[in-house]
C-alpha cells in the first residue's frame, strides 16, 4: 500500500484537507469541534506525513492539535509550495487545490518532522515576538515624531512612546525572568553571549525562535535561518546568488549582530574586511559574516564551550 501524504490549507475559519495519492478530500472548521474531527479522521487515514502551510499564525493551533496527538505534522514554507505549484502548471488557486498541491509537495520533498517546542519555549518565543513588535512600533512613532509639526501631535506621540517604553521594559523583565529561571537557558545564553557582538537580545531570540541551534550541521542551520545562498543558473547563464526562505524573524538577528561583530569582533572583522578587499559588495560581505557568525554560535551551542578567539568551530 502506498504511503499517504496529507496537505492542509489553513484559512481563518476553515481547514481544507487532501490525501495523496488516494485523492480523499474533506473540510472542517478551524475551531475546537473542527480540530477534533480533523484529528479523528487523520488517525483513521494513518498518513506518513501531514503538511500544513504557514499562514501568518493561523496554522499554529492546527499543528499543536495534531502534534499533541502524536501525528506526523510539519509546517512548510508557502513560497516553496507556490514554486512547486508553478512547476506543476497549477495556475488556478482555490483552497481545495492548494491542499492537494501541499500534499504532493510533502510527498516530493518529505520534510523532516520536528517536535514542537515545549510550553516554556513557546512562551519565550511569544515574548520575544512581542518585544520585536513593540520595538517596531517605537520606530514607527519615532518616524512620525520627526515629521510632526503640530505641538499637540508631538505630545501625543511622546505619550505613546513613553507607554511603549514602559511596556518594553516589562517585556524585557519577563524575558529575563524566563531565561534566568531555566538553568539550561541561562547557560545557553551565557555561551552565546560570550561571542563579541552577541548581546542578550540576540541570544534570547535564538534560544526562543531557533531551538534547533546546536543540533544541526552548518548548512542546515544556515538554511533554517534563510542565510544559505542559492544560485540562479540555466545553461551558460549564471545569476547572482541570493538568500531567502527560512525564518525571517531569525534571519534579521544574526544580520544585525554581524554589523556589530564586524566592528568589535576581531575574527569576524577580519573575515568581513577580507571579503570587501576581494571586491565583494559590502552587503554581500555582511550576509556572509552573519552566516559565519551563526555557524560559530551553532558550534558553541553544540559543544557547550564559550567563545574562543582562536576557535575550531565548524
Amino acid at each position: 500500500m502506498d504511503a499517504l501524504f496529507v496537505g492542509i490549507d489553513v484559512s481563518k475559519d476553515r481547514l481544507d484537507v487532501h490525501a495523496h495519492p488516494s485523492g480523499q478530500s474533506f473540510a472542517t472548521a478551524r475551531n475546537g469541534e473542527g480540530l477534533a474531527e480533523l484529528v479523528e479522521k487523520l488517525r483513521l487515514l494513518a498518513p506518513a506525513l501531514i503538511a500544513v502551510e504557514a499562514t501568518g499564525g493561523f496554522e499554529t493551533v492546527v499543528v499543536a492539535a495534531l502534534a499533541g496527538e502524536a501525528l506526523p505534522v510539519v509546517v512548510v514554507n508557502p513560497a516553496q509550495v507556490r514554486h512547486y505549484a508553478q512547476a506543476l502548471g497549477k495556475r488556478a488557486k482555490t483552497d481545495p487545490i492548494d491542499a492537494a498541491v501541499i500534499a504532493r509537495f510533502a510527498e516530493a520533498t518529505k520534510p523532516a518532522v520536528r517536535a514542537l517546542p515545549d510550553e516554556k519555549t513557546r512562551l519565550l518565543a511569544d515574548l520575544v515576538a512581542r518585544r520585536r513588535q513593540i520595538v517596531e512600533m517605537m520606530g514607527a512613532e519615532g518616524q512620525r515624531e520627526r515629521r510632526a509639526v503640530d505641538k499637540r501631535l508631538k505630545k501625543s506621540i511622546a505619550r505613546l512612546r513613553k507607554a511603549l517604553e514602559k511596556e518594553l521594559a516589562e517585556i524585557d523583565g519577563e524575558i529575563d525572568d524566563n531565561v534566568r529561571g531555566s538553568p539550561a537557558w541561562a547557560e545557553k545564553e551565557d555561551l552565546l553571549a560570550s561571542v563579541p557582538g552577541v548581546g542578550p537580545v540576540v541570544a534570547r531570540t535564538l534560544i526562543a525562535e531557533m531551538p534547533e541551534l546546536g543540533s544541526l550541521d552548518r548548512r542546515q542551520i544556515a538554511a533554517l535561518a534563510g542565510l544559505a545562498p542559492w544560485t540562479r543558473q540555466s545553461g551558460q547563464w549564471k545569476g547572482k546568488s541570493l538568500i531567502g526562505g527560512g525564518r525571517k524573524s531569525v534571519r534579521s538577528v544574526p544580520f544585525m549582530a554581524a554589523l556589530v561583530a564586524a566592528r568589535h569582533n576581531p575574527l569576524l572583522k577580519a573575515f568581513r574586511d577580507k571579503l570587501v578587499a576581494a571586491g565583494k559588495p559590502k552587503l554581500v560581505a555582511i550576509v556572509a559574516t552573519a552566516r559565519k557568525l551563526l555557524t560559530i554560535l551553532n558550534a558553541i551551542a553544540r559543544d557547550g564551550r564559550p567563545w574562543n578567539p582562536k576557535p575550531t568551530h565548524a
